[in-house]
């Protein structure tokens, strides 16, 4: 099937400066199923293997495979409006969107020995627009960097799906490293007046629930500006569940945790810093507050293997990814100061389903109230992952993200685009949310020098 140059805004007057093409992998569709939304006045080309790809994602319950359903239910209304004949405008201020077959690789992507699989179709698609429409810039859109540097070399201008990516990495954590310099007596100040000081007071505008330093002459403390007092108020160093804080970036996070204001928090940083702990720490010390407690993580299988070649059930099956959780459970059960009440308590939760591990797969379509939720491993989650679980808090429901935005396991996310960097970097002021950046590790000397060395 040729490509047809009537199928592009042919009956508009060509402007001196046309709307760009782009043409998008299957990836970006099954990232974000409003993407068709996110290109402004630009045309949208979708190559027909990306209804082939995404058919293969249709049943199941995870994000992903709502995702195939939402965006074959919104390119099954624009059918009925000419989508696959000349395609189909957006809406107002918006471009046209058009499903191509495509005349297959070319006979330079085969002389270049690639093979005839759907990323290389849809690369052929996008080459195929490019030849036929000299007069406009044409891009590829993907997630996949592999195939962004093969449309590269191919001359083939090709870039990531922006819409949903953070600020550089380096502005998103260096912007919550803050220490301010005051007088002694000001450090005292605090200690003596545990309702805090005024920020005004100190010539300070830091954001709600910011944490940083005070730094004296002589001393320095962790400290936060209390969205409801308006006040800096000093971070103490408190007994959680038999976890003490061993630096000040956990009395930080501990006191995020345990304050009933901050609704949402995120705990980033390298493995070993302590941030599943803390979260899991804090939550068993405020079974009194909540009715459940519900712990989860992405189960994202490593070098491609599926859950289907594990033998047992569901729960058997999804034992081995949950085992981290387990493991940090067995730290505050077995090694640390937690009375013999609240070890029972939590058996007891345990028994009743008041106490869940589970995956998020189960999380879709519950509401979730007066509910402690820890999500770890959460740079693991797309964008839109995140708003789904942060949409099923109910009344007096508290949620956790732990994650490294430096250690993704997901071949289509990175440090700026993942769910987890997301949240920090949209949230980031609002009155009921808290993040804090954990540098230090804390699991072992040996763990901390290998996380920096190798």
């Amino acid at each position: 099937m040729a490509v047809k140059k009537e199928n592009l805004r042919s009956a508009k007057p060509v402007r001196t400066k046309l709307p760009k093409i782009f043409v998008l992998d299957t990836n970006v569709l099954l990232h974000d199923y409003k993407a068709l939304h996110n290109f402004q006045e630009n045309d949208i080309v979708i190559p027909m293997v990306d209804l082939e790809e995404i058919d293969h994602f249709k049943k199941g319950n995870e994000q992903i495979n709502f995702n195939a359903r939402e965006i074959m239910r919104s390119l099954d209304k624009l059918s009925e409006k000419g989508l696959f004949e000349n395609g189909v405008s957006l809406g107002k201020g918006k471009g046209r969107l058009t499903v191509m077959l495509g005349q297959g690789i070319t006979e330079e992507m085969k002389r270049a020995s690639m093979a005839d699989i759907p990323d290389h179709r849809i690369l052929a698609v996008a080459l195929d627009i490019q030849k036929a429409h000299p007069e406009r810039t044409v891009r590829l859109v993907t997630k996949d960097v592999n195939l962004r540097m093969k449309a590269k070399a191919l001359g083939m201008p090709a870039e990531d799906y922006l819409t949903d990516k953070t600020p550089e990495e380096s502005d998103f954590v260096k912007r919550k490293i803050i220490r301010a310099a005051v007088p002694d007596s000001v450090v005292a100040r605090l200690y003596e007046k545990p309702e805090g000081v005024s920020a005004q007071e100190l010539k300070l505008k830091p954001a709600n629930n910011e944490y940083f330093e005070l730094e004296g002459q002589s001393s320095r403390m962790p400290v936060m500006y209390n969205s409801l007092t308006k006040n800096v108020v000093r971070v103490e160093m408190p007994n959680v569940s038999g976890i003490s804080p061993r630096n000040d970036e956990q009395a930080c996070a501990l006191d995020a945790l345990m304050r009933p204001q901050i609704q949402l928090v995120a705990l980033t940083g390298v493995a070993g810093t302590g941030k599943t702990l803390l979260a899991l720490a804090a939550a068993l010390a405020q079974l009194d507050d909540f009715k459940s407690v519900l712990l989860s993580r992405p189960v994202i299988p490593l070098k491609n293997q599926d859950m289907g070649f594990l033998p047992g059930d569901a729960n058997e099956k999804l034992a081995p990814y949950m085992l981290p959780l387990y493991d940090n459970l067995a730290v505050i059960k077995n090694k640390t100061r937690i009375s013999q009440h609240e070890y029972v308590r939590i058996e007891e939760m345990q028994k009743s389903g008041a106490f869940q591990i589970t995956p998020l797969a189960y999380i879709r379509g519950r509401s979730l109230s007066e509910t402690f939720f820890i999500i770890d491993e959460a740079q693991n989650l797309t964008p839109h992952e995140i708003k789904t679980i942060i949409t099923r808090a109910g009344e007096g429901t508290k949620i956790v993200f732990t994650g490294d935005i430096r250690q993704i396991d997901s071949p289509y996310l990175d440090s700026r685009s993942n769910g987890l960097s997301y949240l920090c970097d949209r949230m980031f002021g609002q009155e009921v949310f808290a993040h804090i950046n954990l540098r230090k590790g804390e699991r072992s000397p040996l763990a901390e020098i290998a996380g920096k060395l190798l």
